[in-house]
């Protein structure tokens, strides 16, 4: 599963950005050609992203675009950006199965033989938290589910704060319908890009509760958001436990394994796994030793 601790908007409009987004180190860079792009600006952004995509060394970045809403001016960024190569859509403002399968059906259309477009659905309403899990399970292509917690709260008529209690439970159905599906599930951004203690709070909250990463507004948050979505050495030395002590019970013939007193169990030992190979990706440990 591609890493996504990170996924980085960078404005459609923006020439100098597009061309140095692989410079800021996100897992993802999202070429925006929605929120960032003003209606008359927008078949001049799908240009400038489209040369992006086929000139710009974004190095280990995913590729992402954000087109605009299928209703709109979506089906036209589809046609226009598919085939200029990008990694993933990110599709706004889905609200039900039928937003994806449309979505995916226009790549289909268009996308070159032997490429297979991801999406990323965004979830921004309130009824498209509510059909999260049916949205998930929609098509293939589908690899993970984001919140939009701006235009939620707009939707629900709440205010939106830092402390993030009136998106909990937006933030649970998501990371419960990408669990659900076996897909990722990504946190809203914090939008206040001077506050970094903020950021690290409510970034700890979102890989405490599931998230599997976070969008971010500012290439200065990426570093905070990877400080916590990485394993620590305390996290490594952890699971290489876990997985030393499945390899002496099986080695001792045993059907139980345990550490520290504790039943070790197969949700116990994936976790571990999952933080191993994590932290091999991330070049902190040489080699993960199967259990």
């Amino acid at each position: 599963m591609d890493l996504r601790r990170t996924m980085l908007f960078i404005p459609g409009n923006n020439p100098a950005m597009l061309q140095n987004g692989g410079v800021f180190g996100a897992d993802s860079v999202i070429l925006d050609l929605e929120d960032a792009v003003a209606p008359n600006e927008k078949d001049a952004a799908r240009q400038l992203i489209g040369n992006a995509l086929r000139t710009c060394d974004y190095g280990m970045s995913e590729k992402v675009v954000r087109i605009n809403p299928l209703d709109t001016y979506g089906v036209q960024d589809i046609k226009a950006i598919v085939p200029c190569g990008p990694a993933a859509l990110l599709v706004p403002k889905v609200e039900c199965p039928e937003d994806i399968k449309s979505a995916a059906e226009c790549i289909a259309a268009v996308e070159s033989a032997g490429s297979q477009v991801k999406i990323v659905a965004l979830l921004e309403t309130p009824k498209g938290i509510a059909e999260a899990y049916q949205i998930a399970t929609a098509d293939t292509r589908l690899v993970a589910l984001a919140l939009g917690a701006e235009d939620y709260t707009a939707a629900l008529g709440a205010k939106r704060t830092k402390e993030g209690r009136e998106i909990y439970a937006a933030r649970m159905a998501v990371i419960n319908a990408a669990a659900a599906a076996g897909i990722q599930s990504i946190d809203t951004p914090f939008t206040d890009a001077n506050d970094e203690e903020g950021l690290l709070k409510d970034t700890a909250f979102a890989k405490e509760v599931g998230f599997k990463g976070k969008l971010s507004i500012n290439p200065r948050q990426i570093d905070a958001i990877h400080s916590v979505f990485n394993p620590t050495d305390s996290d490594i030395a952890w699971a290489q436990k876990v997985l030393a002590a499945i390899r002496k019970a099986k080695a001792e013939g045993s059907g139980v394994a345990s550490l520290n007193g504790k039943m070790v169990d197969l949700p116990v030992v994936n976790r571990a796994k999952t933080m191993l190979h994590l932290a091999y990706r991330l070049g902190m440990v040489e080699e993960v030793a199967e259990a």
